[in-house]
C-alpha cells in the first residue's frame, strides 16, 4: 500500500483496493504517505552528517521510492543498512530488488519481538552494536497495540545501542482530528493483519524515554527540519501524523 501511494511499481492489486478505501475516507492520505517518505529522507541525511554509518529500518515494507540506503549513500557511500519486516514477500522481493547493493540486506523480523531481530546473523552480520546505529520505526509502531508494550519494544532496542546512536521514529495520530478522518481511515485497518491504535503526543513521547529529542523535538511530518526554501503545506503544524528523531546520550 505504502508503495502504491508513493507512486511505485511494487505493489499488488489488493494494495491498490485498500489504498482506494482509504483515500475515499481520508482524501489527504497520499500527500501524508509523500511527507512521510520525505521526513525519512531528511532524517537519514541529518543521520548521515552527524556521522552515522549504519541503519536499522524496521518494518521498512518494501525498498520503495526514495529509499534508507540510497539516500544515506548520497552522504555517506560506505554506510550499511538492514531492511526488518515481517511479510515473507518482502523478504523474497527486497532481496532481489537490492540483488548487487554492497552493504545493504533485507531480513524477516518482527518488530514486536527485538531480540530476535538483534540477534539475527543477517543484521549481526553488517552491523556492529557496539558502534553508533540509526534505528528507524517509521509508521510501524501504530501497529503495535498496547498490549504489546511499544515503549517496552523500544527501550528493548535502545538498550542495545551504543551511545551517540539515533531512534528516528512517526506515529499516527488523532491529536488533531476535528473531522474523524484519521479514524475512518484507520478502520480500514479493523480486519487486515495489524490494526492502527492511534496515540496522542504524550504517548508517542513515551516512546523516546531515555533518548534526547533532537531540535525540533516532537512536531509533524513537515515540520521536522524543512529543506530550505521548502513552502510548508497549510495546517502543517496539525497534520496526523507526529515525527521525531532522538539521540541517546553518553
Amino acid at each position: 500500500m505504502y508503495d502504491f501511494l508513493l507512486g511505485g511499481k511494487d505493489n499488488f492489486a489488493a494494495d491498490r483496493e485498500a489504498v482506494a478505501d482509504v483515500v475515499r475516507r481520508a482524501p489527504d492520505t497520499p500527500f501524508m504517505a509523500r511527507e512521510n517518505r520525505a521526513f525519512l529522507r531528511r532524517a537519514v541525511r541529518f543521520l548521515a552528517e552527524s556521522g552515522i554509518r549504519q541503519f536499522i529500518d524496521i518494518g521498512s515494507g518494501l525498498p520503495t521510492q526514495g529509499n534508507v540506503h540510497e539516500t544515506a549513500h548520497e552522504v555517506a557511500p560506505d554506510a550499511r543498512v538492514v531492511y526488518v519486516d515481517v511479510e515473507p514477500i518482502v523478504l523474497t522481493h527486497g532481496r532481489a530488488l537490492l540483488a548487487g547493493t554492497p552493504g545493504v540486506t533485507v531480513i524477516q523480523g518482527d518488530a514486536r519481538r527485538p531480540d530476535e531481530i538483534l540477534d539475527d546473523p543477517g543484521l549481526r552480520a553488517l552491523i556492529d552494536l557496539d558502534q553508533p546505529v540509526g534505528v528507524l520505526m517509521l509508521a510501524v509502531l501504530h501497529f503495535i497495540d498496547d498490549r504489546d508494550d511499544p515503549p517496552g519494544i523500544v527501550a528493548r532496542l535502545r538498550d542495545s545501542m551504543a551511545p551517540g546512536s539515533h531512534l528516528v521514529v512517526s506515529h499516527v495520530t488523532a491529536d488533531f482530528d476535528a473531522d474523524s478522518r484519521v479514524r475512518a481511515a484507520g478502520a480500514v485497518y479493523d480486519n487486515a493483519t495489524f490494526q492502527i491504535t492511534l496515540r496522542g503526543r504524550e504517548q508517542v513521547m513515551r516512546l523516546f524515554d531515555g533518548f534526547d529529542l533532537v531540535d525540533p523535538g516532537l512536531t509533524t511530518l513537515s515540520l521536522w527540519r524543512p529543506d530550505p526554501g521548502t513552502s510548508l503545506p497549510p495546517e502543517a503544524d496539525r497534520q496526523w501524523c507526529y515525527a521525531g528523531v532522538g539521540r541517546k546520550p553518553g
